[in-house]
């Protein structure tokens, strides 16, 4: 989806040729798959920051075009929204102080995001939803202007015969309206890590990345609010699923938890891509077939929450990713590098422990556990291993920051990495306050003033502690 397109304008033909050039592109990946073709390394990790441009008074700013021609940095590029933008981090082998690097690359150009914006009478933001967004910000006038977001706009509407988006969220308080297009996205912000694995290891590790979203959510959530209405406390999920819906049914939505784990190979997603989703973006590209390209955007426009990906080494060989999409934007860099590392660590020292994890927890209790933790962050209640339901800030705690450590030592991170990243988990489960419940004590003790949430947010934000640190 980080692909631009010449047009946004696209004809039966195009649709036709699109299907055709699909087909023969996943028939190839089906061969390398059966040939052990991909690159035999794994560990690999990188990061996306999903970020706001606020004005002074906390509000969107829809100035991503002027902070981008200012910064002219290849790792900082437009989202869907003009007050939106996504940073990327280079992949970094698993090992030593690749955490550390990780965070210093990040903070660098945050910093210089934040500089940028200074200069726009700005500043920047990372949130899973902000505060103080309005329905009304959500409009077209805010879309980037970029070919591929208007034809996005355009198929997802022609795809639901033109109906609007109806957004029904049930919680706390309960939220209903309509929106006319597909910028209720983009009132989702995240912060997505990608795992690089071994072909004989990504199914298991791809099993394991469903099983863990729940703990993930539970120890990260951090949207709380959406309008004004009180929902879950990781609103961004039910909002992500229903903004992009096509379709009623679990088989065609565009963006899922999934209806099972792999059987056997991540090429079971390629298949399902397929056959279970209609075309959204035909572009048709004068690639070689052994670039994937059209089947690499079809996949772009299907947002699993932990989503497959296909890139290529500089020896152009395939390799297998994983993109975790669970966890939202924020509170601090600390805190995102923290959960990075507790993924990687936890589905590492998982795939150690379990060979066929799945068989000790079954899909659908693990989708169960995901929407849980998203309605009620670590005051869910999750079943593990061995169907024992725990409550979540028990279960990472006592059960899963052990087995993190572990996986991040078998991949070789230097001890005291290890020991600095997971403790700011464990200190903010055990004070019980993710960036949600922050934002929840805030307005229980100031009352429900989004704009001053929003504020008191930042400023917290830019002291740059970690969220189990900030004063309410």
């Amino acid at each position: 989806m980080g692909q631009e397109i010449t047009s946004s304008n696209f004809t039966e033909a195009d649709i036709a040729e699109f299907q055709r050039r699909l087909i023969v592109e996943t028939r190839l990946l089906e061969s390398w798959f059966k040939e052990g073709v991909f690159d035999s390394h794994g560990d690999l990790g990188g990061l996306e920051l999903e970020a706001c441009i606020l004005d002074q008074a906390g509000e969107p700013a829809p100035l991503n075009q002027q902070l981008l021609a200012g910064l002219d940095d290849q790792f900082v590029v437009p989202e869907l929204a003009t007050f939106n933008v996504e940073i990327n981090t280079t992949p970094r082998q698993l090992q030593a102080d690749a955490l550390d690097r990780m965070f210093a690359e990040l903070q660098g150009i945050w910093r210089e995001c934040n500089g940028r914006a200074e200069s726009l009478s700005a500043r920047m933001g990372m949130v899973g939803i902000l505060p103080s967004l309005r329905q009304a910000d959500l409009s077209l006038e805010n879309m980037s202007p970029l070919n591929r977001y208007r034809a996005l706009n355009d198929q997802v509407f022609k795809l639901r015969r033109g109906q609007p988006v109806e957004l029904h969220i049930d919680g706390r308080e309960t939220l209903d309206l309509c929106h006319d297009d597909v910028m209720l996205e983009s009132a989702a912000t995240s912060f997505q890590i990608h795992l690089q694995v071994a072909a004989n290891q990504a199914a298991k590790l791809y099993n394991l990345s469903k099983i863990v979203s729940a703990p993930m959510v539970a120890l990260s959530a951090n949207s709380p609010y959406l309008f004004g209405r009180s929902l879950w406390d990781e609103t961004r999920i039910p909002l992500f699923e229903q903004s992009i819906s096509v379709g009623a049914s679990d088989l065609t939505k565009r963006v899922s938890f999934g209806i099972r784990y792999l059987y056997q190979s991540m090429m079971e997603n390629f298949s399902a891509n397929l056959q279970r989703y209609p075309v959204l973006l035909p572009r048709l590209m004068d690639e070689p077939v052994e670039r994937l390209a059209h089947l690499r955007l079809h996949n772009g426009t299907i947002w699993r929450w932990n989503r497959p990906l296909i890139g290529f080494n500089e020896r152009q060989q395939p390799h297998l990713r994983i993109e975790h999409r669970v966890v939202p934007a924020g509170p601090t860099l600390p805190d995102m590098i923290a959960n990075a590392a507790f993924y990687f660590g936890l589905v590492t020292g998982l795939a150690e422990q379990y060979q066929q994890p799945e068989r000790e927890m079954g899909f659908i209790r693990a989708r169960s556990n995901f929407y849980q933790a998203a309605r009620f962050g670590l005051q869910s209640q999750l079943y593990w291993f061995g169907w024992q339901s725990i409550p979540a800030d028990q279960l990472i705690t006592e059960h899963l920051l052990p087995i993190a450590k572990t996986g991040l030592l078998l991949l070789n991170i230097d001890p005291i990495s290890v020991a600095y990243w997971l403790g700011i988990v464990e200190a903010r489960v055990r004070r019980g306050l993710n960036g949600a419940d922050w934002q929840k004590q805030w307005v229980a003790n100031y009352g429900l003033d989004m704009q001053g949430l929003t504020l008191a947010y930042l400023e917290r934000q830019e002291s740059g502690k970690p969220v189990h640190e900030w004063s309410v």
